[in-house]
């Protein structure tokens, strides 16, 4: 039996734990609701998931571990997280339990990105040197780790969405009949998709894009809600759709669009962006752009641009041929296809829990 511990299962990741489930059966456990859910201004995955009492104290996470302890689980795939208190006392009793711990999690903070990557977190360290494996996000993290913990046992899972399957499958569209049912008019298009929930984001960069750019040359097309979301009105060439989950009209938002633009904290919109066949264009991470661990994804001048400022950001944008942005926006399929598809990280999953049992 294994147990698999989560704060909540959003809609984007309700087909890797579906189909994860297929091939290594597990209980689900989460510790937030509905509540959180809507609070993140996401939608529910459905999938079945067993309720775990929890406090939250501060930034520390207090679970109830004795769910585990009196069940018949083998293995539990607890989160890399050094405030989840409760997970501490579970590694420390691992030689008394019997079981075998997976630790699940990005292996550095977005926050101190910059710093982490040069001397990364001693009590994520202590915390991998307790458990018996640990799932990473991405290559580029893992491999940090395994440079000061040589040996580590670990997997790149490479972290994607639940429909990027479905979406890289999709034929190419009609863009100008597109373009004339949302009344898109510029030659150039972007699209922004993300929830304005995170100051990371940088809206005031994408504002400043907006606000610079020539209305009769570029028009932007805007899907997110949150708190954080600034008016549009002044912008007539902002389209703003909100909150999409239509996977219909979303399909033909991205559609029409030519580039994917979000200045930071890029996450898993990169592959979404991607898999429509749109180049990601976002700004180099700094400790000012802050950027989540899928933005190692992006490939300067293959599947997207990373700019170092404003100044070059527009430039780019203005020398840009509708050829190179074909020609990125095509790698930039491949390499979903090539590397991120649901298959791939439900089965980097799936051989790591079986291995667990050998």
């Amino acid at each position: 039996m294994i147990a698999i511990l989560q704060p909540l299962v959003p809609h984007y990741r309700e087909h890797f734990f579906n189909r994860l489930r297929e091939q290594a059966p597990f209980d689900l456990y989460c510790y937030s609701g509905a509540k959180a859910l809507r609070q993140q201004h996401l939608a529910a995955g459905r999938t079945s998931v067993k309720p775990l009492p929890a406090w939250n104290i501060g930034p520390f996470v207090l679970y109830n571990p004795l769910r585990f302890f009196k069940s018949d689980y083998k293995v539990l795939v607890l989160m890399l997280n050094f405030a989840h208190l409760s997970t501490w006392l579970i590694l420390l009793l691992k030689p008394f339990l019997k079981q075998k711990v997976i630790l699940w999690g990005h292996g550095i903070s977005v926050k101190r990105y910059v710093q982490e990557e040069q001397q990364p977190s001693r009590p994520l360290k202590w915390m991998m040197q307790l458990a018996d494996a640990t799932w990473f996000y991405t290559p580029r993290e893992m491999e940090l780790w395994q440079r000061v913990m040589p040996g580590l046992n670990a997997v790149a899972l490479n972290n994607t969405i639940s429909e990027v399957e479905r979406i890289i499958q999709q034929p190419a569209p009609d863009k100008a009949l597109l373009r004339k049912k949302y009344g898109i008019t510029g030659s150039r298009v972007l699209i922004y998709c993300a929830r304005f929930n995170e100051t990371g984001r940088r809206i005031d960069l994408l504002l400043k894009l907006i606000a610079e750019t020539d209305p009769a040359a570029y028009n932007f097309i805007i899907i997110g809600a949150g708190k954080y979301k600034p008016a549009f009105n002044e912008y007539p060439h902002v389209h703003d759709f909100g909150a999409v989950y239509d996977t219909a009209t979303k399909q033909e938002l991205f559609g029409l669009a030519d580039l994917y633009f979000q200045p930071g904290w890029i996450g898993l919109s990169a592959v979404e962006a991607m898999a429509y066949g749109k180049p990601v264009c976002t700004f180099k991470r700094s400790e000012a752009v802050l950027q989540c661990v899928e933005y190692s994804y992006i490939r300067d001048g293959y599947n997207g641009l990373i700019f170092k400022n404003m100044d070059e950001c527009l430039y780019i944008l203005d020398t840009l041929s509708d050829e190179e942005i074909a020609a990125m926006g095509r790698q930039a399929r491949c390499f979903v296809e090539d590397n991120l598809t649901m298959t791939a990280m439900v089965n980097n999953a799936a051989h790591s829990l079986h291995a667990m049992d050998q």
